[in-house]
């Protein structure tokens, strides 16, 4: 048999069953023959390829966006693989060193050997020509197997692939030859691409679990567009969940001013956003000019009041707070006369103009409390703080964001106390916030807030802190329980070696955690 390159291709395993005898007077006539010139076969090939079978997995929770040619780097590993592994096995019988059927079709992969089908992958410029195989493909992918043995199958020994980056294609391949996921941060969202296009349902859920898992309010907002494109309604879902809950980080992050018109207005009309609407207004104005920019147009008040088109109106400008209004959107030039005028009677007149603006509020999250104690006391000799820190680790089942602490206040009348509260994942601070709230005198708990909610994932322990200075003697709480059922959320709480003024699951202090789910 004759391969691709006119090389002889022999059956190993008739050879190998030889006698040695025959084997050498195989080798000994082979040898005259050449000497002599009177064979004309091409040159045995055994040269074999391998791939390494591991390869160090790189997780990366900030996706997008990204700004590095990281595909291109991506390609070029993959081909150095195969590059440091070629000619490694001088064994012949290379299929003899691997023990499973997963393992020798893995030498397969971006190889060259039996490859009976190309690929030139990319867009002209930067396009890769990655060899393939069109039974292992075909075992893969229901779009394969139509595309070489369906009835409208095509003999075509290159295919083009202009719309899928090589990396996301070189990642779908591996996958199909090798049985393994091989995700970055970089390659992801064109690997989801990819496996959506050919029908690769397993790898596509680990794309969506990869998204999910590196979910923040930085790339909330690019994911959402990104979720609705590939019809991916669970990972919609998570990102409206963190936008909602960290609308305002999320609206000032880099990636909201890449979102497409339709995304942009389905936020923007949103009625849960967590933000004050001067946030949302100083956002739209942010895409508006990355919209100029990507439109070849100048960065004017007319250009951007011109590409946000309708969506401006969805912006809720009369329910911003007058001085807001007064130092932010009247003076920003994109807004008419008109309508500055209208908003204007809007804050003052009793009888209010008609506009095109949305006059209602947004509803926003309302915010759940988990309280971990059973009851509360006070006593003459106790909660006394002089700078001591009261801290509790605590653990959920699902992904939450804790807006602050309910703390117990003075047991000897009104008192003002000041706050330091802060939130740790593993000794990582991840928000602190410095406060200051007035108690009643009541065994109530009184809120104190963090500047941003802080996104909590499952299955972690995180700890709770605050130092507090005011009157020595309040409230403490006490009959704690180490799980509370929050809705749909579950609670775990365990003491903290952070914890020296006494706080622990049984008593003390930071009775209530505050959160959104």
């Amino acid at each position: 048999m004759v391969d691709a390159k006119g090389r002889n291709m022999k059956c190993l395993t008739f050879f190998l069953m030889l006698p040695e005898s025959v084997k050498s007077k195989s080798s000994k006539s082979s040898k005259k023959g050449n000497a002599s010139g009177s064979s004309k076969l091409p040159p045995v090939c055994y040269e074999i390829i391998t791939l390494r079978s591991k390869k160090k997995k790189k997780m990366a929770a900030d996706i997008f966006p990204t700004k590095k040619s990281a595909p291109t780097t991506t390609v070029q590993q993959y081909q150095q693989q195969n590059l440091n592994n070629n000619n490694t096995i001088q064994n012949c019988n290379w299929q003899g060193l691997y023990s499973t059927i997963r393992e020798r079709n893995s030498v397969m992969f971006n190889n060259e050997l039996m490859a009976d089908v190309h690929f030139l992958v990319g867009q002209p410029g930067r396009t890769q020509r990655l060899p393939g195989h069109r039974y292992v493909l075909a075992v893969g992918s229901s779009v394969f197997h139509a595309m070489f043995y369906g009835e409208l199958a095509e003999n075509n020994d290159e295919i083009h692939i202009p719309d899928v980056e090589p990396a996301a294609f070189l990642a779908m391949l591996k996958y199909i030859y090798c049985d393994e996921i091989d995700l970055s941060a970089d390659t992801v969202l064109a690997t989801l691409y990819a496996a959506k296009k050919y029908i690769v349902p397993h790898l596509a859920r680990a794309c969506v679990n990869f998204l999910e898992t590196s979910l923040s309010a930085k790339n909330a907002c690019v994911l959402l567009s990104q979720s609705c494109l590939f019809e991916e309604p669970d990972l919609t879902q998570r990102c409206w969940e963190v936008i909602d809950a960290q609308a305002e980080q999320a609206l000032r992050s880099e990636g909201f001013c890449d979102i497409d018109t339709q995304t942009l207005e389905s936020i923007l009309q949103r009625e849960t956003l967590n933000a004050k609407e001067i946030v949302v207004f100083e956002a739209a104005l942010n895409w508006a000019e990355a919209e100029c920019q990507r439109q070849d147009l100048t960065s004017s008040t007319d250009n951007r009041r011109k590409v946000l088109g309708k969506a401006m109106y969805l912006i809720r400008i009369p329910t911003m707070a007058l001085d807001d209004f007064a130092n932010g959107a009247a003076q920003s030039g994109v807004l008419t006369l008109n309508e500055t005028n209208d908003i204007f009677l809007w804050y003052t007149a009793a009888k209010k103009p008609e506009m095109q603006f949305v006059s209602m509020p947004r509803k926003g999250l309302t915010p759940q409390r988990c309280h971990r104690f059973q009851s509360c006391a006070y006593r003459s000799n106790q909660w006394r703080y002089r700078g001591r820190c009261d801290s509790i680790q605590f653990a959920v089942d699902k992904r939450v964001f804790i807006a602050g602490f309910g703390l117990y206040g003075s047991s000897c009348g009104s008192a003002e106390y000041s706050a330091k509260i802060e939130l740790k994942r593993q000794g990582v601070l991840l928000g602190q916030n410095l406060s200051k709230y007035f108690s009643d005198g009541s065994s109530n708990t009184f809120p104190v807030w963090f500047e941003y909610p802080v996104q909590i994932e499952a299955d972690t322990f995180y700890t709770a802190s605050v130092v507090l200075d005011g009157n020595e003697l309040s409230y403490f709480g006490q009959e704690g329980v180490t799980e509370v059922q929050c809705g749909k959320v579950t609670f775990q709480f365990q003491c903290s070696s952070d914890s020296t003024n006494g706080t622990g699951v049984q008593g003390g202090q930071i009775p209530e955690l505050i959160f959104y789910a």
